[in-house]
């Protein structure tokens, strides 16, 4: 019961009179008082006993943890609150019944007690568990799902700094999952900004991590130089670092090792790469060679979880459908193994691994490629057609394939009755968007023509390419490069000049609202437009065209205006080239020199079978147009026709296609006024190689009317 005398209960206030009447008992045994053992107090030194020479009822913890030391039976002195009324008895708790309890105390008691959690220390064990997990799997979704669901976004550029310096002190091929990692996280989960804080945290902490890590400074050195050729990092950043870094720190010692041994090289992006064991990303060949392999292992021993696990680590999902197009050309070459491969399509197909559309587009492509596969096995059409309804009843194909299949293009017309053009338009984009984002992952162009060409809306094309650089604005420059070099590829092997400038123009009509997203979209689209114009995609003239038909003074008047002046710059056709840092832009200028040495070859009397192959070994089918221009012009300069022989041979082997020969020949009729200048009769001959190659169906009906204008 509560005493009336005060708030403290009955059982306070004896134990208060008991520890007056026993004061100087306390000084002389401390620690054997009944009270003291009830109030649980702790020795200072971590209840290891009382230190020498200070009594231990003399010693008071602070709020802070410090300990300190209080007057001899006095009223306590600095930060304690005296004698009497210290008494933090362990066994003395609130009672409830008291008139004057109140229940918030409580809760105050409870906040007091827990410790407070730093929600930066819970970033930094649960980051830790991240890494180590990812070094163990190498699952790059997984991280990035992992990390996101963390939160905490803030404190990512720890998550850069812990991320390299766990790599750093383990084996290259923690070093190489390290900067995969980045680069995959770049923008999508961890900004731009909290890359570059994360290494400019490690920078300065390089003295201490040189204890642990004896080549700290070429390591670190090497990752920075990865993350610049990986573009995570601007290559600013090294003039950046070094006006915040002392000259004489480790620190600024890693900014000139990037720079000086690495950065500085011939190749440097290659060697960087690689200098980990190689880079962890695989061509599109490679992969297709892996998959034979995978599937000729598993129909000898027929392991169908093993063959899954093994298409799952290729990390490909967006390239099943090659997967399953080998699977059915094998069971139809080997019709042993049908019940084994139809076996391993379903099971793919229930665990998820390929998906329904993966699966529709690779019967889609054994489809089209019957009539070759028939050469090769005279059953093929048989076979497949078999095989079709097993996959529809199984569950494994959606059944709309069989109505795709009964007649080209029956699907797509029935669709068309029923969808509206609003409702076609929006399927179209939503088809597009999959094939582009497919495109920057393979980097396979002849894949991409093949799906434009399955989806059948050539009028739609404006639309595709202003899809196209739309998405690649938001990406790096090697998407950049990658969408030029792809409009390059259609230009007249399925886009006209009139569906570049009506895409460019929807382009630039919306730039004002595109610039909203993203910052520096104007100048962007301008180095589109150039480049556009420098890969003979657009005539300078087209700009003049394509300016006329937008709002003066508007936003894209100004791009058209600026991408013009970029052309007119000296030295513009190489600096354009170099405008996504390189890349597959030199790819294109090095097979122009390679032509022309193979044509300058074959011209002193080379052997035409050498020179085809040539050609193909070059694997750019998209820029065979480049052959032609120049072996036309050749043969004007040199005054020898054998080189139209070359181009016989090529068109009658399918080397160089009828879109191509026809957009070789173009090229040539509009620079006709210019090589007039040096080869007078440029002309006449031009008229005379038009004229054998109507005869002979290698380029376009009524091209020589045209060109005869």
């Amino acid at each position: 019961m509560a005493s009336s005398e005060g708030i403290l209960t009955d059982g306070q206030w004896k134990k208060l009179e008991l520890a007056t009447q026993n004061a100087d008992s306390l000084s002389s045994s401390p620690k054997s008082h009944p009270l003291f053992a009830d109030l649980n107090i702790k020795s200072p030194t971590g209840g290891k006993g009382p230190v020498a020479g200070i009594p231990f009822r003399h010693v008071r913890r602070t709020h802070s943890g410090k300990h300190i030391r209080v007057k001899k039976d006095g009223g306590g002195g600095k930060g304690t609150w005296g004698k009497l009324l210290d008494t933090d008895d362990g066994d003395c708790c609130i009672d409830k019944n008291d008139p004057n309890y109140d229940s918030g105390e409580e809760a105050y008691d409870g906040l007091v007690d827990s410790p407070v959690s730093d929600p930066l220390d819970d970033y930094k064990k649960a980051v830790v568990s991240i890494v180590e997990e990812y070094f163990s799997t190498g699952d790059v979704k997984v991280a990035a799902s992992d990390l996101r669901e963390l939160g905490s976004s803030e404190y990512h550029p720890y998550f850069t700094k812990r991320l390299v310096s766990m790599a750093m002190d383990r084996h290259d091929k923690e070093k190489e999952m390290a900067s995969v990692l980045l680069s995959a996280l770049y923008a999508d989960v961890i900004l731009p900004d909290q890359i570059r804080d994360g290494f400019i945290r490690l920078l300065r902490t390089v003295d201490d991590l040189a204890v642990d890590i004896l080549d700290v400074v070429n390591v670190l050195a090497l990752f920075i130089a990865r993350a610049i050729v990986d573009e995570i990092l601007p290559p600013v950043f090294l003039a950046r670092a070094k006006k915040i870094l002392p000259d004489s720190s480790k620190g600024f010692q890693v900014i000139v090792t990037a720079e000086k041994s690495y950065l500085s090289a011939p190749h440097h992006a290659e060697l960087v790469e690689r200098k980990w064991g190689g880079s962890t990303h695989t061509t599109v060949e490679e992969t297709k060679k892996k998959i034979s392999e995978i599937l000729k292992e598993y129909v000898e021993n027929g392991e169908t979880q093993e063959a899954c696990r093994c298409i799952r680590e290729l990390g490909v999902s967006f390239f099943h459908h090659e997967v399953v197009k080998r699977a059915l050309v094998l069971a139809m070459e080997s019709q042993t193994s049908e019940s084994l491969i139809l076996k391993l399509l379903s099971e793919a197909a229930e665990e998820g691994l390929i998906s329904s559309s993966q699966m529709v587009k690779g019967f889609h492509r054994v489809a089209e490629s019957l009539d070759d596969l028939a050469l090769d096995i005279p059953s093929a059409k048989k076979l497949f057609d078999s095989i079709v309804p097993k996959a529809i009843s199984g569950g494994w194909l959606d059944d709309s394939f069989k109505v795709t299949t009964d007649q080209d293009g029956g699907k797509s017309s029935e669709d068309g009755g029923k969808l509206s053009e609003d409702e076609k338009l929006r399927q179209y984009k939503k088809d597009t968007v999959n094939i582009i984002q497919e495109y920057f992952l393979s980097d396979d162009i002849p894949e991409l023509v093949r799906s434009l060409q399955d989806l059948g809306k050539p009028e739609y094309n404006p639309v595709f390419l202003k899809r196209l650089i739309t998405l690649a604005l938001d990406r790096k420059n090697r998407e950049k490069e990658m969408a030029s070099v792809l409009l390059s590829a259609l230009h007249m092997e399925l886009f006209s000049t009139e569906d570049f400038i009506n895409g460019f123009i929807m382009l630039l009509e919306s730039a004002e609202d595109t610039a909203l997203d993203i910052m520096d979209a104007s100048n962007e689209l301008a180095l589109f437009l150039a480049r556009a114009v420098i890969d003979d995609v657009l005539a300078p003239l087209n700009l003049e065209e394509i300016s006329i038909k937008l709002p003066p003074k508007s936003t894209g008047t100004e791009t058209v205006r600026s991408a013009r002046s970029l052309i007119s710059a000296r030295h513009a056709g190489e600096r354009l080239l170099r405008s996504w840092g390189g890349g597959t832009g030199w790819i294109v200028e090095d097979a122009k020199d390679k032509i022309l040495k193979l044509l300058e070859e074959y011209e002193t009397g080379g052997v035409t079978s050498e020179a085809c192959q040539c050609i193909r070994d070059l694997g750019m089918p998209f820029f065979n147009h480049e052959v032609v221009k120049k072996a036309l012009v050749m043969a004007m300069e040199k005054q020898n026709d054998r080189l139209l022989n070359l181009l016989e041979e090529c068109f009658g082997e399918g080397l160089i296609t009828t879109n191509q020969m026809t957009k070789g020949f173009g090229r040539v009729k509009d620079s006709l006024d210019d090589l007039s200048l040096d080869i007078p009769n440029a002309k006449e001959k031009f008229e005379l190689y038009v004229g054998h190659a109507m005869d002979n169906g290698w380029i376009l009906p009524g091209f020589g009317v045209s060109t005869t204008q």
